[in-house]
Formats: C-alpha cells, sequence, structure tokens
C-alpha cells in the first residue's frame, strides 16, 4: 500500500511528464493525456517507471516517453 506522500509525488510526477512532454511536442497537456490514456501508457509507463524515471533529467524523461510513445503508437497500428 503506498502512503500518501509516495502516491502524491506520484501524482505530480505524472502530471509534470504529460505537461513537459506536450511543451516539446507543441500539444496541449489534454492531447498529450489522452494519447497516453489510449495507450495505458499512464499507468504501464509512468507509473510503472517511476522508481526509476524520476531521477533522471527532465530532458531525459521527456525525451524517454516521446520515444516509447511513438513506439508504441507505431505496434497499435499494426
Amino acid at each position: 500500500v503506498l502512503s500518501m506522500t509516495k502516491l502524491l509525488k506520484e501524482i505530480e510526477f505524472v502530471i509534470c511528464c504529460i505537461e513537459n512532454v506536450a511543451k516539446k511536442l507543441n500539444k496541449s497537456g489534454s492531447e498529450v493525456y489522452q494519447e497516453l490514456k489510449r495507450l495505458h501508457a499512464i499507468d504501464a509507463l509512468l507509473y510503472a517507471s517511476y522508481e526509476t524515471l524520476h531521477t533522471q533529467s527532465k530532458d531525459y524523461i521527456v525525451d524517454e516517453v516521446v520515444r516509447t510513445l511513438n513506439e508504441w503508437k507505431g505496434q497499435a497500428s499494426c
């Protein structure tokens, strides 16, 4: 069971990721959120990788999320 403090940190991290990815892709946070949700990447990528990703730089995290989204979008269209 997650403590409330850890859960809040993870939620803050996910929001930060969405907003920074949106900025990089020149999209709205809502658009990026919907795409992440469609690909189930909020849980499968952001929450699942929190322990590793939150220790990295903002640029690394954003690049990793964008790379993974592009990869998953490609697989989803097959």
